[in-house]
Order: structure tokens, then sequence, then C-alpha cells
């Protein structure tokens, strides 16, 4: 089992900037990509940022050139550097751990969720 902590969640005004920070640990061995979610009140959770064990990282359409998403390996934990806030851009965010076997199947996990709030 992975265990994953989000922290940094809050309230911040249209144009400012959150970091969000995941604690992975557990069985953290050949996670292959950790990413962000999002879900806001009445939607579907979406994909905000991924970053594979390589360091590729993808970024969904809304947040590209605002979003920055890093890893330090050291510490098992994963960022997610928010620039430019949009009241839009209010979710509760959730950290996402994958693990990919040889044989295709997978393992998600997933956090608590942390609540962004952007007022306008």
């Amino acid at each position: 089992q992975v265990q994953l902590v989000e922290s940094g969640g809050g309230l911040v005004q249209a144009g400012g900037s959150l970091r969000l920070s995941c604690a992975a640990s557990g069985n953290i061995f050949n996670i292959n990509a950790m990413a962000w979610y999002r879900q806001a009140p009445g939607k579907q959770r979406d994909l905000v940022a991924a970053i594979t064990s390589g360091g590729s990282t993808n970024y969904g359409d809304s947040v590209k050139g605002r979003f920055t998403i890093s890893r330090d390996n050291a510490k098992n934990t994963v960022y997610l550097q928010m620039n430019s806030l949009k009241f839009e851009d209010t979710a509760v965010y959730y950290c996402n751990a994958v693990k990919i076997y040889t044989d295709y199947t997978r393992d998600n996990y997933w956090g608590q969720g942390t609540q962004v709030t952007v007022s306008s």
C-alpha cells in the first residue's frame, strides 16, 4: 500500500499563488507516475498535472503556463506550484500515484484531498 498526504491548500485571492505538497509513504517502490487531479462541486475529477518517474511532465490545458509539477525523490514528495490562480481553479485537489505492472495492470492510490479556494 501507498499512503499519500496532501498539504498546502487554502484560500487565496485571484492572481495569487499556492504550493501543494504530497508526501508518499509505505510501499513506494516502483511508483511509475504521480499526479494531481482536481474536482469542483458537481464536476468530474480532472487531471491537473502529472510527472513520471523519469521526470516527464504533462499538464491539463487549463493550467498550462500557470502550474508547475515537480518532485523531490529524496523526500518522496511531489509539489504543485500554482501561480496566477483563477476563480475557476477552486476545487478539491487530490494527489495520485500509480504503479503499472509487467502485465499492464495497475494500482492507483489517492490522497484525502486538499481544498483550494480562489476568491474573485
